[in-house]
């Protein structure tokens, strides 16, 4: 059975004085491109099962902005991840899910799309390498079981900037 995986970068996030890294809010642009996204998740993409959300402020607007409705793990190990920690909290996802949804930062998002990949879709890793910007989405197909992923990989499927 293949699956989706679709790893999304937090909206653009505001920098207000005196907030922490973790505590940091959206900014407008970062709302009207979330809402976009849910948008384009809930026109272009299967169903989503299940969320991964980092427990930073812009994550979980970031979420609540797009509109979409499926059970939610807010998880601490997303934010500041790296690709190998990203991966890890996606391969601990429950058998049902077909579509998951992970909601992080820059550069675990896009370093672990790239590593699940591992360069099989040349034209979509060069786009991702060059910019992932704030509120992009990829979407990779997965062969077998979220507890394999880190095993047998993914392949991108898309890359989506909404704008």
């Amino acid at each position: 059975m293949t699956r989706t995986l679709i790893l999304m970068r937090h909206g653009k996030s505001d920098y207000p004085l005196g907030v922490s890294d973790h505590d940091r809010p959206l900014a407008p642009r970062g709302r009207r491109e979330a809402a976009l996204a849910g948008d384009w998740l809930r026109t272009e993409q299967p169903p989503i099962d299940a969320v991964l959300c980092s427990t930073a402020l812009r994550t979980r607007e970031t979420l609540d902005t797009t509109g979409i409705e499926a059970p939610v793990q807010f998880c601490t190990n997303l934010y500041d991840a790296d690709a190998d920690e990203v991966i890890a909290e996606v391969g601990y996802t429950d058998a049902e899910v077909r579509t998951l949804l992970v909601v992080g930062h820059f550069p675990g998002v896009p370093e672990a799309a790239l590593t699940l990949d591992g360069g099989g879709n040349t034209a979509l890793s060069d786009r991702i390498r060059t910019k992932f910007p704030t509120s992009a989405l990829a979407v990779l197909d997965v062969p077998g079981d979220w507890g394999d992923i880190a095993d047998t990989g993914a392949a991108l499927r898309t890359f989506h900037v909404p704008r």
